[in-house]
C-alpha cells in the first residue's frame, strides 16, 4: 500500500506516529507533508528508514496514493483545521484516510460525506472495541513471558523499543508477538486496542484481553506502553497497562537530556528512581522484575559520546541497558531470552 503522511510543522521530532510509520510499517510512503520542511527529504532529517521527499501539502503529492496518514497527534489529540485542505484533497482524489486522534474523523459531517461520496474508508485508529469489561487478573495465567516497556516520561520511546525487542527477539528466532496500546503501534501492526481511549474501568481489561491472546499463541509477548507513572496527567494509563499485562520483566524508557514532563512545569524525579518506584507499583498484581533500560539518545550527535550515556543509565538504574535504535538490544533481550 502507498501512503502520504501528514506532519505539518512536527516532523520529525514531534511527529512519532510519522517517523514509527517511516521505520517500521510496511506501507510504501510517498511523501511526507510538512509545510516548514517542504523541498526536503526524509532522511535529510531521520537517518536509516526509508527514504521519501518532503512536501508542502497533498496538492504536490504527484504519486498515486491509497491513504493519507495523520502521522502527528497534538496533546490532546484534537484535529488541527489547517490539516482540513490536505484531508479534504485526499479523499477528493479517492484515498482512505487513517487517523490517531481523539477527534473521530468519522464524525466530521465534511469528511463523512466525501468518504462516502468518493468511496473512501476513514479509520479512526482510536476508536476501541465496544465489548470490553473489567480485568479478571489472569494475565499472569499465559505460558508466555510477558514483557512491559515502561518510562520516566510520555514521547520518550517505549513505542520504539517495544518495537525493536519484538523484531530483534523475532530475528533470534524467538517465537514473539507484539502487543500494540497506542496509535502509532495500531498502525504499524494493523491490530490493538488504543487504551487512552478506552473507558479507565475498562483499561487494564483491554491490555488483558490481547495479553492472553498473544500468550495463547506465542512464547514472548512483548507490551507497549504508554506515559509514565509520575506523569500528572497520563498516569492513569501506566496503571491500566503495568496491571492489566502482570508482566514478568519490565523495560524501563528514558531519552537523554530530559529532565522535565513534556509539556508540564514538572521535573522528572532521579531516573535511579525508577526502577524501585515500578517494581512496588507492580508487585500487587505481579512479581516483576527489570530486565533493563532503553535509552533515546537522539539528542546526541556523537556514538561515543552516545554510548557513554547508554553505559551511565545503565549505572543509573543498575541493570543492563541499550539504545534500541542506534545500538540493538541485545543485552537487555539476553536477560530476558
Amino acid at each position: 500500500m502507498k501512503v502520504a503522511l501528514l506532519a505539518h510543522e512536527q516532523f520529525p521530532d514531534r511527529a512519532k506516529t510519522a517517523v514509527g510509520v517511516l521505520r517500521y510499517a510496511d506501507y510504501d510512503v510517498a511523501a511526507v507533508l510538512d509545510r516548514d520542511s517542504a523541498g526536503s527529504r526524509v532522511t535529510d532529517h531521520v537517518p536509516d528508514v526509508q527514504d521519501a521527499p518532503v512536501v508542502a501539502s497533498m496538492s504536490d503529492v504527484d504519486e498515486d496514493v491509497d491513504a493519507l496518514i495523520i502521522g502527528i497527534a497534538p496533546i490532546g489529540g484534537g484535529f488541527e483545521e489547517s490539516w482540513r485542505p490536505d484531508v479534504r484533497a485526499a479523499l477528493e482524489r479517492g484515498c482512505d484516510v487513517y487517523a490517531g486522534l481523539h477527534y473521530f474523523l468519522a464524525k466530521d459531517d465534511e469528511f463523512a460525506d466525501l468518504a462516502a461520496e468518493h468511496g473512501c474508508e476513514l479509520w479512526d485508529v482510536r476508536k476501541p472495541p465496544e465489548d470490553l469489561g473489567v480485568a479478571d487478573g489472569v494475565a499472569d495465567s499465559v505460558d508466555a513471558t510477558v514483557v512491559t516497556t515502561v518510562g520516566t516520561d510520555c514521547s520518550v520511546g517505549k513505542m520504539t523499543a517495544t518495537r525493536e525487542l519484538y523484531e530483534d527477539a523475532r530475528d533470534a528466532g524467538m517465537d514473539a508477538a507484539f502487543v500494540a496500546t497506542g496509535q502509532t503501534g495500531i498502525l504499524i501492526e494493523g491490530a490493538g486496542i488504543p487504551v487512552d481511549r478506552v473507558v479507565s474501568d475498562f483499561t487494564a481489561g483491554a491490555v488483558e484481553r490481547m495479553v492472553l491472546d498473544a500468550g495463547a499463541d506465542h512464547d514472548y509477548v512483548f507490551v507497549e506502553g504508554q506515559a509514565s507513572i509520575v506523569h500528572p496527567a497520563y498516569s492513569g494509563v501506566t496503571t491500566s497497562i503495568v496491571h492489566g499485562s502482570m508482566p514478568d520483566y519490565l523495560v524501563l524508557c528514558h531519552e537523554h537530556g530530559r529532565d522535565t514532563v513534556h509539556g508540564y512545569d514538572q521535573e522528572i524525579p532521579p531516573v535511579a528512581s525508577f526502577p524501585e518506584r515500578y517494581e512496588d507499583f507492580a508487585e500487587p498484581v505481579s512479581d516483576t522484575e527489570f530486565a533493563g533500560g532503553m535509552l533515546n539518545t537522539r539528542s546526541v550527535d556523537d556514538d561515543a559520546d552516545a554510548r557513554e550515556a547508554v553505559a551511565d543509565f545503565a549505572d543509573a538504574i543498575d541493570a543492563p541497558a541499550d539504545d534500541p535504535v542506534r545500538f540493538g538490544t541485545e543485552s537487555v533481550l539476553e536477560v530476558i531470552r
